[in-house]
C-alpha cells in the first residue's frame, strides 16, 4: 500500500513540475511547435508536408512541375 501511495505522489509531482511553466505563465499558452509557424525553419526553407503537397499538386490536384514529354508519356503529371 505504501508503494502505491508513493507512486501516485511521485507521478503527481512529475506532472506538476512538467506543467509548472505553462500553469504559472501570464498568458498560459502552450508553445507553438508547428513547422509552418517557426521562423527558423522558414529561413532554412523547411515546410510542412501539407504546404509542400499544396505547392506540388496545386488546387485542382494536378501536378504543377513540368516533365519532358519523351520520358514519361504515360505520366499523370504530364497529361
Amino acid at each position: 500500500m505504501q508503494l502505491l501511495f508513493f507512486t501516485i505522489i511521485l507521478v503527481a509531482l512529475c506532472v506538476f513540475l512538467l506543467s509548472f511553466n505553462i500553469i504559472f505563465r501570464k498568458n498560459g499558452k502552450f508553445p507553438d511547435g508547428e513547422i509552418g509557424h517557426n521562423k527558423e525553419m522558414k529561413k532554412l526553407g523547411i515546410k510542412c508536408a501539407k504546404a509542400e503537397e499544396k505547392e506540388l499538386w496545386g488546387v485542382h490536384g494536378t501536378m504543377r512541375k513540368e516533365c519532358p514529354s519523351d520520358t514519361c508519356s504515360n505520366c499523370r503529371g504530364c497529361n
